[in-house]
C-alpha cells in the first residue's frame, strides 16, 4: 500500500515535520471552507476556530484560493477574527517560481476537509500538552 494511504500516516507526517521546523504552513480553502458561498447560513465555525488554535500554537495560516476578490477575503478574515499570513503567496522562508503554495496541510470542502481537519486538531493538541 502507498506510504500516505496508511491510517494515521499523515498524521505522523505531520508530527514529524513540527518537530522538525517548530511550525507548520497551514492553507485553507476560501469557498465553503471559511465563508458561505453558498449562502446557506453556515458558519464554519469549527474550521474557523482550528485556524485560530493553529495560529495560537504558532503556525502561518494562507488562504489558497480561487476567489479574485482580494480585499473582500482579507475584510471577512479581520471581521471574523480569522488569521491571514497571506493570500495564494508562500511563506517568506519558501521560494519558488512555480505557481503551486507551499504547505505542510490543506483545509478544504472539496480536498478531505474532514480528514485534514481531525489531523490538525490532534496535532494541535499534541502540542499543548508537550508544552
Amino acid at each position: 500500500m502507498d506510504e500516505y494511504l496508511i491510517p494515521g500516516a499523515n498524521y505522523k507526517r505531520l508530527v514529524e515535520e513540527y518537530h522538525k521546523y517548530g511550525k507548520l504552513v497551514i492553507a485553507f480553502d476560501f469557498d465553503n471552507t471559511v465563508f458561505d458561498f453558498h449562502k446557506k447560513g453556515l458558519l464554519y465555525s469549527h474550521t474557523i476556530n482550528l485556524l485560530k488554535e493553529a495560529k495560537s500554537v504558532g503556525f502561518d495560516c494562507i488562504c489558497f484560493t480561487a476567489a479574485e476578490d482580494y480585499t473582500f477575503i482579507e475584510q471577512y478574515c479581520e471581521k471574523n477574527q480569522i488569521p491571514l499570513d497571506g493570500i495564494n503567496i508562500n511563506p517568506p522562508f519558501f521560494k519558488t517560481t512555480s505557481p503551486k503554495i507551499y504547505f505542510n496541510i490543506l483545509l478544504d470542502d472539496r480536498s478531505g476537509l474532514i480528514s485534514a481537519y481531525y489531523d490538525l486538531k490532534a496535532l494541535i493538541n499534541y502540542i499543548k500538552n508537550i508544552k
